[in-house]
């Protein structure tokens, strides 16, 4: 099965093909993208599918533009800033994966004041006139656990492996590890670190944290860090862990070199980056007049050992796992959730 059967299937949103523009009258409208950090594969790989997507919608005729911005920190008053030019700006929608789900309520809150549709995706905010756009990403994290307790039911040590630090993303994910080694108590984290969703943060975390860990059985991450976390420990002699997969193309190579050559077993999870096109489309119908609940839930993409091959064969190299949605897909979400 496909990455892209795999995530609408779950959903129960896959559907017919329909044109574009089936449902448009928002030909005049502009949409913008506030993103607050593109230092990983995952951010460039949302970025792209936005650029591929958005800008065949501008050709179309679906809407007038559909500019991206990313601001240069990842700091919460920079990106309120930003989207205080997007107001002045004049855009009609902005599409917001946010640095923080409280800081940015004050300037959403101006945005939706001036009449612009807010839509927020992966970093959601908390305001509510804003539209969220998000999976489960607590139970991601449990998820994990869960995995670990089925492959090593007599259970040990853990090591963590955070995102960013005081980002909404990074909070879920650890809240659902730890209440998934609640769930297993067999499980203990006896260590964590933050990797920033970065292989080469990650692998200078976990280098750095070793010399003091336990024998760990499994290393529990959120994306972006399992390759690094693979090469800190290949680097000692260390027997290698379970490390749970972020669906990036070096992590799945990886994967697939270990299990051809010694039968390593893992998983691997994560949101895909073309949520931003499912987020983009959201918005455009709610422009054009659509009903559209405040909360919206995509499930996660998750990797596991009997389709590694096939989610490898479609992973572009050094990138990321991926789906992109149509309008089709945005319609039948929304339609769903009511």
């Amino acid at each position: 099965m496909t990455i892209r059967k795999m995530l609408l299937a779950s959903a129960a949103i896959a559907c017919a093909a329909m044109p574009v523009s089936a449902f448009a009258d928002t030909s005049a409208k502009k949409i913008a993208l506030s993103n607050n950090y593109a230092g990983n594969s995952w951010r460039q790989a949302m970025l792209t599918s936005w650029e591929k997507v958005t800008g065949e919608a501008v050709k179309a005729g679906v809407v007038a533009a559909a500019d991206p911005f990313t601001t240069a920190e990842n700091q919460a008053t920079e990106q309120a800033a930003q989207i205080q030019n997007m107001i002045l700006q004049g855009y009609d929608a902005i599409v917001l994966n946010a640095a923080s789900p409280t800081a940015l309520n004050g300037a959403v809150k101006e945005a939706c004041d001036a009449g612009i549709t807010v839509v927020s995706f992966d970093g959601i905010v908390t305001e509510p006139c804003a539209w969220r756009i998000a999976v489960n990403f607590k139970e991601m994290g449990r998820s994990e656990v869960e995995y670990l307790a089925k492959k090593l039911p007599q259970g040990g040590n853990l090591l963590e492996i955070r995102g960013l630090a005081g980002v909404f993303v990074d909070d879920e994910i650890s809240a659902g590890i730890h209440e998934g080694v609640k769930q297993f108590p067999q499980f203990k984290i006896v260590g964590s670190v933050h990797g920033d969703w970065a292989q080469d943060v990650a692998q200078k975390a976990v280098a750095g944290i070793l010399p003091s860990l336990p024998d760990i059985v499994g290393v529990v991450t959120q994306g972006g860090d399992g390759y690094g976390a693979a090469q800190a420990i290949a680097a000692t002699d260390r027997k290698m862990p379970t490390i749970i997969m972020g669906n990036r193309e070096d992590e799945l190579k990886w994967w697939k070199e270990q299990k051809d050559s010694t039968g390593y077993e893992t998983m691997s999870v994560s949101i895909a980056p073309g949520v931003s096109t499912l987020a983009f489309w959201v918005a455009q119908q709610i422009l054009d007049g659509k009903q559209v609940k405040k909360d919206l839930v995509v499930p996660f993409l998750r990797i596991d050992q009997d389709n590694l091959e096939t989610n490898l064969a479609n992973t572009q190299a050094g990138g990321v796992a991926n789906v992109e949605y149509t309008q089709a897909d945005a319609i039948k979400v929304i339609e769903s959730a009511k």
